[in-house]
């Protein structure tokens, strides 16, 4: 009956009756209030913008309760219109759908909104303080309802979360197309996405919120699993191991909640401040995080016990960040690592709390008087920066993990910049680790989730996935055999790792060899029935070609365009046509809005030959796309990966820089 229940509310979009007026939640994790940014006249277009998802016949009713939403919330969610029935990634056979292309999709849609996966699921807000699937839930509605009613010849185009609707289009194009925050250049400042997403007209999708592609925090515990790795590769003797040395951090909302399990698998003490105690208490709940202490001595205490030890574990430290930073140097605690993955793309709306106050306080000061709240958060950053350089003058290595931490800690003043006065004292994650090991090569975050809902399915494509990379490790050439036994070790233990939080999801870091070679292997077991439902494909937009991001993902691009956005654009309009099932573009993502554009795609595998067809085309270019953009930065790594893979590939012809000689360049000028 329940089935039945769910299928008609699906079937039926905006009810056909007011459904009754429900009081707001006042348990688990709520988003802060926003911004009171709107004049009077902008307050009542934004009312008049709600509206029109409705009847006339309700308005008046509905204009009063809209009103109060915005001026105790910040924005307007229509609480009113969120479904009664659970919200969680069914089994693809339970949407009413007439494709499995449009149900794959609503599987995914749900599992963003999974409170066990999402950060704020009653404000549609996926990760990051601020990444919505959708702005209100009369969009989630309506798109639903479009999923259900879709074709194989329809394509439903969103536009940052509003469905403008179902548009005839063909088989070989993607069904959905979406965008979030896409805005003209001159307004993508941070209070023109308060502004415009309380109007209720454009929406922060992050990376893979609004694009439906988020897996849960193991979506991020691989790829810091693997930085956390290497950054000790840099700074362990030989024969040394991680066991017993910290890795200091903050954050464990959305995707930093990743971070105590990824120092789990590296080996190391992994201690994390994360001011919200209902989150810290969500992932000492799921199992991501060992132990949670609230008492700065106990945290000393039991560091220093940890160290004498040499012990694995992850501690989450309830409190802030800043507090642990200057204790540990007064206790001549060591760090061996240290980073901050806060929300700091977000940093006046929750992404960053300042050590001065208690987060009630904070909460209150960010809604009442933002610019004391700025000023505040400014001054911790600067004291947060000043703890750190004190650390890092005794050896620690800390780098900034494309939270943005670095450039806020630059415009509050703090003692963050190089000699040079351009760069910044500390690398971001991307120039010393990912960018030159993993991305110039094309290795990135390739995802998948089985859409049955069942945990044998993922084993069998655990097993597949482990015997393709080892097959292509026993040929690989000696530049790529560290990412290739990385990987493998990682999918070999993901099982045992318990990684899953909401679907029945994966992800390893893989070039386009292994990804198209993994991806037809799951294709085959579908049509052999081995695997029994379809598989979605897709990625972190944190990838080789997705994103153009100058403070992370092309932070190591040293030719001037990393301030260009042409690689994410071409990304996207390139995988339409070779194969997505969808595709993203978004403004903004973890390092903030107005500063990265982003793109992803989401791809189903049903066992047909014309999905076997679509992967090679689709994922080919995906990654090489990338590659080729690195490789004519001059990227040393990407060179050689480009220039193999033309080999390789006959048809692939890409231009190719000439070298020019340092001194060349000396007294030109």
């Amino acid at each position: 009956m329940k089935t039945v229940d769910f299928k008609a509310q699906i079937l039926q979009g905006i009810p056909s009756e007011l459904p009754p007026k429900r009081a707001y939640p006042d348990h688990g994790n709520p988003a802060p209030k926003r911004k009171d940014i709107l004049s009077k006249d902008e307050k009542k277009l934004a009312i008049r913008n709600a509206l029109r998802y409705f009847p006339k016949a309700w308005h008046q009713e509905l204009a009063i309760e809209f009103a109060h939403e915005l001026n105790s919330l910040g924005r307007i969610y229509m609480h009113r219109f969120k479904p009664t029935y659970s919200m969680y990634a069914r089994p693809i056979s339970e949407y009413p759908a007439q494709t499995s292309q449009a149900a794959s999709i609503m599987l995914m849609i749900q599992n963003n909104l999974d409170p066990a996966v999402a950060q704020h699921p009653e404000e549609l807000i996926t990760y990051g303080g601020n990444g919505a699937v959708f702005q209100n839930w009369a969009q989630y509605l309506l798109t639903m309802q479009y999923l259900s009613n879709m074709t194989e010849e329809q394509t439903l185009h969103l536009y940052s979360g509003h469905p403008m609707g179902l548009f005839p289009s063909s088989k070989q194009a993607p069904r959905v197309v979406v965008t979030n925050g896409t805005m003209i250049p001159n307004y993508s400042q941070p209070d023109d996405w308060e502004k415009y997403n309380a109007l209720g007209v454009t929406q922060y999708g992050q990376m893979t919120a609004g694009s439906f592609m988020y897996i849960g925090p193991q979506g991020i515990v691989h790829g810091t699993a693997i930085t956390v790795m290497n950054a000790f590769r840099k700074v362990l003797k030989a024969g040394e191991t991680p066991a017993g040395k910290i890795f200091l951090t903050a954050g464990l909302g959305g995707m930093s909640g990743a971070q105590p399990k990824a120092g789990n698998i590296a080996g190391c003490i992994t201690i994390c401040a994360e001011v919200n105690s209902a989150a810290a208490k969500k992932r000492h709940d799921q199992g991501w995080v060992d132990e949670l202490i609230d008492d700065i001595d106990a945290l000393v205490i039991r560091a220093k016990k940890a160290v004498a030890k040499k012990e694995v574990v992850s501690i989450a430290f309830i409190g802030n960040i800043v507090s642990v930073w200057e204790r540990f140097y007064e206790e001549k605690l060591y760090i061996h690592l240290g980073s901050d993955q806060t929300s700091l793309h977000n940093p006046w709306s929750g992404g960053y709390y300042p050590v001065s106050m208690s987060f009630e306080a904070a909460n209150t000061l960010m809604s009442k008087d933002p610019n004391a709240f700025k000023q505040t958060v400014q001054a911790s950053l600067r004291r947060q920066v000043t703890a750190i350089n004190k650390h890092t003058a005794k050896g620690t290595y800390f780098f900034d993990y494309g939270n943005a931490f670095l450039l806020e800690a630059s415009r509050a003043g703090a003692d963050i910049m190089a000699s040079n006065n351009i760069d910044f004292k500390y690398p971001s994650y991307v120039q010393d680790i990912l960018g030159p090991m993993c991305f110039d090569y094309g290795f990135g975050p390739f995802r998948w989730v089985c859409t049955s809902g069942k945990r044998t399915d993922l084993q069998k494509t655990d097993a597949i996935a482990q015997r393709v990379m080892e097959e292509i490790m026993a040929v690989a050439p000696p530049e790529i055999q560290q990412q290739m036994q990385d990987n493998i070790k990682w999918i070999k233990e993901a099982e045992a790792n318990q990684l899953v939080v909401g679907s029945q999801a994966r992800i390893l870091y893989a070039d386009a060899e292994g990804r198209a070679k993994i991806a037809e292997a799951f294709n085959q077991a579908i049509a052999n029935k081995e695997i029994e439902a379809p598989i979605v494909l897709g990625r972190d937009h944190h990838d080789v070609s997705g994103t153009d991001s100058p403070f992370r993902e092309t932070s190591n691009i040293y030719d001037g365009s990393k301030f260009t956005a042409d690689m994410a654009i071409h990304n996207v309009i390139g995988d339409s046509f070779r194969g997505a099932t969808w595709v993203s573009i978004h403004n903004g993502g973890g390092v903030g809005w107005g500063e990265v554009m982003n793109g992803g795609f989401g791809m189903v595998l049903d066992g047909s030959q014309e999905a076997s067809r679509k992967l090679k085309n689709m994922l080919f270019y995906d990654v090489n796309n990338g590659i080729s953009r690195r490789s004519w930065a001059r990227n040393e790594e990407a060179l050689f990966a480009i220039k193999r893979e033309m080999e390789r590939t006959p048809t692939l012809k890409v231009t190719l820089p000439n070298l020019v000689a340092d001194d060349l360049l000396e007294g030109l000028f």
